[in-house]
């Protein structure tokens, strides 16, 4: 633990003393380039590609198995590079301990997302621990960035691409692979690190807030300084944009490319049907993801309508044994909430059987506050489920909003307000369910995968012609 502070405190000074960065990089920069390029000649002659034509783009996604939201960016946009740009090879930077026929498996099953394994190597990163929160209890915005510069450094030690992508929000990765590499950079932004909303919650009534206070503001100075080293940055939401223009500048290459959303898939469900009035939660189990509120406020739904045969369907998937805890926890809430008969826990459900439950189900409701955008939502509507979301973030200001003149759904903040968006979504009359469900579908056009892919694809080719300017 000692080496790794130390290794921390060296990279933290050269992040902060530029003079020193540039030389350290100079050195370090040729060295790096020279081991790595024997096994660029490798891959390529193993590939059967022209080296001259050949190029490497990095994915920096250490969570790549997570199979969650981001990882549908990730994937969906490693697919989006090998449909338009064959000749370019995906490096997966990723510290999951998994083979890539495994990883790639859960990429079709989860996603339905077919890719070429000739042309994605997955790099492992051994020290992704330093990224994690338990490994900074202090400090951990600091610590994590910190941990990310050094794993930043470990992915280009063990493979230096010619083009680095972020897909996680590892801001402070740009000034090592700009420093060490100097090759074009590329952000994909799901939520900001650091972001006004946090500033503006703190109260400064005591010496502990102003402390923060002050803390946070000269973290999210150097937050600003780190994503200013990025050539091109897409945010999933205009709620996204306007606060990492806010953060790193209104002067850079920024544009919103709404993450991916099966909508083609989920549009052949029938939204006619008869469908059963239970309410649908899809979402990883997370703490963000604010399930047990949601528990909450199903059972005071639940106490004020005892009648109600709705049920709830939390679906989601698991990394680890943690979110594997969060769901027994979740399921001793429900049974001291007197509702353990009327919720079912689905966990790393497959797609297929997914899509049932998005064609089966009458509601979908969304609870993490601020959610940066909400690809859950997206499929709700498509699939003709009436959303329930949070009034705020993507959800409230992308997603769920008037389309033609009328509503596609209904928005909630407080655990009674829940309650009663549920009410009043199972009372609508049948032609007001339908005029809804059909309206939300109509809506969902603007978040499909083709989409996404012509977005990235468009930004992605401004990337490769850097590198080829440079040649």
């Amino acid at each position: 633990m000692l080496s790794t502070l130390c290794i921390a405190g060296v990279i933290a000074l050269l992040a902060v003393h530029r003079e020193l960065r540039r030389f350290v990089c100079h050195a370090l920069g040729r060295h790096l380039l020279q081991r790595v390029a024997k096994r660029k000649a490798d891959v390529y002659e193993k590939l059967g590609v022209v080296p001259k034509f050949a190029r490497t783009v990095g994915f920096f996604h250490p969570y790549c198995n997570a199979g969650g939201g981001g990882e549908r960016v990730l994937w969906t946009a490693v697919k989006s590079v090998q449909t338009d740009f064959p000749n370019v090879i995906s490096l997966i930077y990723t510290g999951d301990p998994v083979s890539s026929e495994e990883a790639l498996r859960r990429v079709k099953t989860t996603f339905e997302i077919d890719l070429d394994s000739s042309k994605v190597i997955f790099v492992p990163l051994k020290l992704r621990f330093l990224v994690s929160p338990t490994v900074w209890p202090r400090f951990t915005l600091l610590g994590q960035s910190v941990g990310s510069m050094i794993l930043g450094f470990e992915a280009i030690c063990r493979f230096a691409p010619d083009i680095f992508i972020d897909t996680m929000g590892y801001a402070f990765t740009f000034v090592i692979v700009k420093g060490f590499l100097n090759i074009p950079v590329g952000a994909y932004v799901h939520y900001p690190t650091i972001s006004s909303d946090m500033l503006k919650s703190l109260k400064k009534v005591s010496i502990v807030s102003k402390v923060k206070g002050a803390y946070w503001r000269w973290f999210a100075k150097i937050y600003s300084q780190a994503g200013r080293h990025a050539d091109f940055v897409m945010t999933n939401s205009s709620w996204t944009q306007n606060h990492i223009a806010s953060l790193w500048g209104k002067d850079i290459n920024l544009s919103v490319v709404f993450p991916p959303c099966n909508t083609s898939e989920l549009e052949k469900v029938d939204i006619i049907r008869s469908r059963e009035p239970n309410i649908l939660y899809l979402a990883q189990y997370r703490p963000e993801k604010n399930h047990k509120e949601l528990l909450h406020s199903f059972a005071l739904y639940i106490g004020k309508h005892p009648d109600s045969p709705a049920k709830l369907l939390l679906v989601g998937s698991v990394r680890n044994e943690i979110d594997m805890k969060l769901v027994e926890s979740l399921k001793q809430l429900a049974g001291e909430l007197k509702i353990l008969d009327k919720v079912e826990f689905i966990v790393d459900a497959p797609w297929p059987k997914v899509v049932e439950y998005l064609g089966t189900c009458s509601i979908g409701v969304n609870y993490m506050w601020n959610e940066h955008f909400g690809i859950g939502v997206v499929e709700y509507m498509a699939a003709g489920l009436i959303p329930v979301v949070n009034n705020s973030g993507g959800p409230k200001f992308d997603i769920v909003i008037p389309w033609i003149g009328k509503p596609t759904g209904f928005h909630a903040t407080t655990i009674g307000e829940y309650a009663e968006a549920y009410h009043k979504a199972l009372t609508l009359s049948p032609q007001e369910q339908q005029e809804m469900r059909v309206n939300a579908r109509s809506a969902c056009a603007r978040f499909g995968e083709h989409v996404f892919m012509r977005d990235f694809g468009d930004v992605f080719a401004k990337l490769l012609r850097e590198v080829y300017a440079k040649d």
